[in-house]
């Protein structure tokens, strides 16, 4: 057991709680639905980025760099000024969603570096121009441009030019679960001398102004402890902490208090702020800070004037009084020293160094030994980048759904349209706790199928922090009484692909595979939710009782002829192919893990029996559509469809060839011959209504004809009509890109589907870059762009055909080229397509970093977005690269359809962190590529 394993192991006592301090703090909380108390529910203007650095939040903190403890009561993070600035840069900027062409949308430059799952090493990059950031110009630019157009980023603009920039790295790395040591360390890129403050800022988030029952936290400034100043923070709840400062020029105090004063234009209880310090350093207002040295925000500040190409460190620590014991992953110097007098009574900083380099030689060794032995340095440096993301993804995230419909004592009550608008279906829901973000800046709030997909690669470094996220969302006091799972906080009523039972089933296997034992309890426990899960599905999206399903959007925005989840006034409805096939496949997620839980307890061989048979009538249905003769298939594209279905009985299929028409492929399982006999319930009443009902059996497939090593075939989709799904999945001028599969078939980039719906003419056509249309926003596209969650279930699924039918059932891939390959070789073929979005080409380029032009679709290159500190942004290079240090990957939100350009949220490591999983399992297989 390596240090970083030991330390996971001790997280799980409360002794040794080293999860109790972590990168917590959102990089975005205004423009949030918590913090919006609005009548007409326009979260982006009634807490946009202009106020939020005068407004006290109520829900959640921002921050850069940012830690807290694990209730995000007491926060660290950084502000900066390079003296031209109007104000600090205590957050990353981006502009709202009204304010984009295609949504919100992050206008900054910022590498998530690394990170143990305990957090005891922990490194980011943030990239600060040196000129006046050119927040209007982002606005106005943005606002000018089309949904025709491309976005505009910082690197169009002239703030990084000349590489007139600084990269500042924030680090830290615990020398115990409540000792924490941070050192963020400035380098001017840019060829000249330039000015740069410092300030980090430790702050309790206001619990004071929502209950006048809490009480007050202080920091207060305490005697200077040799070369380090000392900040002393008392907490009712957490205790003392001391933060020391190691040569500050000053130390300034103040209130998390909003000013209403410049907000509203009312007067100011007291004139110690949220935004003094901000006025001290860049206003020179010297009364505006607390000159008692006490209050509950407070910042070090540190004034640098750096010349060029030269790094500047300072160097701080954070240590809860009265912890003295040391870890056993310790170093020598930091024990002997806490042993000794504990680390307040010596030099603050004597371990400082050694620490550091500890904790970073374990993070070595924790992914050193993680990594495949096969992968190339440059692959490993993937997988840990993604694997950082996601652990720094983490965010603690508070939303009180019926305190935030009644409104606190003492403030404004709220707007009466609220009580019956957005959530108010959700008074239950009781969100306070660490949760895995999407993106915690464009997306700093949980969707429940984007953390299914978080919690597989999570799984392979932190399977009890993978473990605890899939059991908290259908906590209770999370999961909707009547079994519906919280979509999202905009509307928690929306309705995601129920991918929870397939998420828990693989985490369990994962962790089987890691120590030789499932967690059964959790396995179970997820079951039973899941069953409450299933019958809200039954009861609320099969409209009419013929297992053919509904669910709107479904996650996928705007892949639909129109917004899906929109409701017809006469009762038509669309019968969803993805709808179905996601139940199809929910179904036989649960039955296999009936199957599991069966093997020691027998009752559930009647669930077992009882998913197989609904299983069974949900592909009769969509392959039939109850004795119609129509179906969701259609015989002459030989591809399944939406069908939009009237009163009348009239069905009509969207001929949109789509993901969705692909999906049935999701819904496959392969079960062992020795499972079933093991269970003689289920094996009896199995081969009763195989008997019995032949015409149902014989949809799935020849159930009596065992495949490789006796398994046995349950799918959707059996031979025939999966050769023809995947003859059009694997053609180059339909899915298959260079980089995974596309979302939507290229055919229509000169075949466009057209529709006419209530005299309107509906149109979709492949756009492989950002999306072209208004709906949901219109920040993300589902007409062409490469996903990374519907290509990893893709490949599983191949993978359990190709249990089924082994190495002689061959495909052509890709279609046309004369080339087979079984199915296996299929699903490694798309792995490494979607790895190769990362790695770099014969010119040393990566395909993430390519970017959209102006217009959308025109492919061009920025090379400095994306690797390397010699290349500089914005592709517009003032000397030839040098050899890279170091590299940098960002993880969007998806991928251009044919370039495989990253779009989309650009620190979308959530589902996108999904590479990882996939490097770990080609690595293990032998078949990772190594160059292209």
């Amino acid at each position: 057991m390596n240090a970083e394993q030991g330390r996971l192991q001790e997280n799980e006592s409360p002794e040794k709680p080293w999860h109790f301090w972590g990168p917590y703090v959102a990089e975005r909380a205004w423009g949030t639905v918590r913090e919006d108390y609005s009548a007409n529910g326009d979260a982006w203007n009634y807490f946009p980025h202009d106020h939020a650095r005068s407004r006290a939040y109520r829900w959640n903190e921002d921050g850069i760099g940012g830690i807290s403890d694990h209730k995000g009561r007491f926060c660290l993070a950084f502000a900066f000024w390079n003296e031209r600035d109007p104000f600090l840069k205590e957050r990353i900027f981006g502009v709202s969603g009204p304010e984009g062409n295609h949504g919100e949308d992050v206008k900054e430059l910022y590498w998530y570096i690394d990170n143990t799952p305990s957090h005891s090493f922990m490194r980011m990059i943030y990239r600060y121009p040196q000129s006046r950031f050119p927040y209007e110009e982002l606005v106005a630019q943005s606002g000018a441009r089309s949904k025709m157009e491309g976005e505009f980023e910082i690197w169009n603009t002239n703030a990084l030019a000349e590489n007139r920039y600084f990269d500042i790295e924030i680090e830290y790395a615990k020398a115990d679960a409540d000792d924490i040591l941070i050192r963020a360390s400035a380098k001017n890129c840019g060829p000249e001398p330039a000015p740069l403050h410092l300030l980090p800022t430790i702050w309790f988030r206001n619990t004071w102004s929502w209950d006048r029952a809490q009480p007050k936290p202080t920091l207060r400034k305490t005697a200077h402890h040799g070369h380090a100043a000392v900040i002393k923070a008392s907490h009712p709840a957490l205790g003392d902490y001391d933060l020391f400062c190691d040569s500050p020029d000053d130390l300034f105090f103040t209130e998390n208090e909003s000013n209403l004063e410049r907000l509203w234009g009312v007067p100011n209880a007291t004139p110690f702020v949220k935004d003094s310090i901000n006025d001290r350093v860049v206003g020179g207002k010297i009364d505006i800070v607390n000159s008692a040295e006490f209050g509950t925000k407070a910042a070090a500040h540190y004034k640098f004037n750096i010349p060029a190409n030269e790094t500047i460190s300072i160097r701080l620590r954070l240590s809860r009084r009265g912890s003295t014991s040391p870890s056993s992953a310790d170093s020598v110097v930091s024990l002997s020293l806490r042993e000794r007098v504990g680390v307040r009574a010596t030099d603050p900083f004597a371990d400082f160094d050694e620490i550091f380099r500890k904790r970073r030689a374990e993070a070595d060794e924790f992914y050193g030994e993680l990594a495949p032995s096969s992968l190339t340095d440059e692959q490993r440096a993937i997988q840990r980048q993604a694997f950082a993301g996601l652990l720094w993804s983490k965010q603690f995230y508070h939303y009180i759904v019926e305190e935030w419909l009644d409104g606190d004592p003492g403030q404004p009550p709220p707007p009466e349209e609220r009580e019956h608008g957005r959530n108010s279906g959700w008074r239950h829901l009781y969100n306070e706790r660490v949760m895995s973000m999407p993106d915690k800046w464009e997306f700093p709030w949980y969707a429940s199928w984007d953390l299914a997909f978080h919690c597989l690669p999570l799984a392979l470094v932190d399977v009890q922090f993978a473990k605890t996220q899939l059991d908290l969302i259908v906590r209770e006091w999370y999961q909707h009484p009547n079994g519906k799972i919280p979509a999202y906080e905009w509307n928690f009523d929306d309705v995601n692909p129920p991918v929870l039972a397939w998420a828990a089933w693989r985490v369990y296997q994962i962790e089987r595979k890691q120590t030789g034992k499932g967690d059964r309890a959790f396995l179970e426990t997820i079951f039973h939710k899941m069953l409450i899960a299933f019958t809200w599905w039954v009861n609320s999206k099969d409209s009419e009782g013929k297992n053919i399903f509904q669910g709107g959007f479904l996650g996928l925005d705007n892949i639909g002829v129109f917004d899906r989840n929109a409701e017809f006034p006469d009762g038509t409805h669309l019968e969803q192919s993805d709808g179905t096939s996601w139940m199809g496949m929910f179904c036989l997620n649960l039955m296999r893990i009936a199957i599991e839980l069966a093997s020691e307890n027998h009752v559930y061989e009647n669930i077992a029996t009882k998913f197989f048979e609904h299983f069974l009538s949900i592909a009769a249905a969509m392959n039939k559509l109850c004795g119609k003769g129509l179906g969701l298939w259609d015989e002459q594209d030989e591809f399944y469809y939406d069908v939009l279905h009237t009163p009348g009985g009239r069905n009509l299929p969207l001929r949109v060839r789509s993901l969705v028409g692909l999906m049935p492929l999701l819904a496959v399982e392969t079960v062992q011959w020795q499972l079933i006999e093991a269970l003689p319930g289920f094996k009896s009443r199995l081969e009763w209504y195989l008997q019995y009902r032949p015409d149902l059996a014989s949809l799935v497939s020849r159930w009596q004809e065992p495949g490789m090593k006796e398994l046995r075939l349950v799918a959707l989709t059996r031979g025939h009509r999966m050769k023809c799904l995947l003859r059009r999945m694997l053609d180059p001028e339909e899915f298959l890109s260079d980089y995974g599969i596309r979302s939507l078939s290229k055919f229509h980039q000169t075949h466009p589907y057209s529709i006419t719906v209530r005299g309107e003419e509906k149109i979709v056509s492949y756009e492989p870059a950002e999306s072209q249309t208004g709906i949901f926003g219109g920040n993300s596209n589902w007409r062409g762009p490469v996903w990374f969650p519907i290509n990893y279930l893709l490949i599983e699924s191949l993978q359990q055909f190709h249990h089924y039918y082994g190495d002689d059932f061959k495909v052509e891939c890709p279609t046309g080229s004369g080339q087979f390959m079984h199915l296996k070789e299929v699903a490694n073929e798309l792995s490494n397509r979607l790895i190769k979005i990362w790695l770099r080409d014969e010119k040393g380029e990566c395909a993430f970093a390519r970017a959209s032009g102006k217009s959308v679709g025109e492919a061009v290159s920025f090379p400095g977005i994306s690797v390397g500190d010699a290349v500089s942004v914005p592709g517009k290079p003032t000397a030839s690269p040098t050899v890279r240090t170091q590299s940098r990957y960002l993880f969007h939100e998806y991928f251009h359809g044919d370039i495989g350009a990253g779009l989309g949220a650009s620190h979308q490591t959530g589902w996108t962190g999904l590479v990882a999983k996939l490097i770990q399992q080609q690595g293990e297989f032998g078949t990772i590529v190594k160059e292209f």
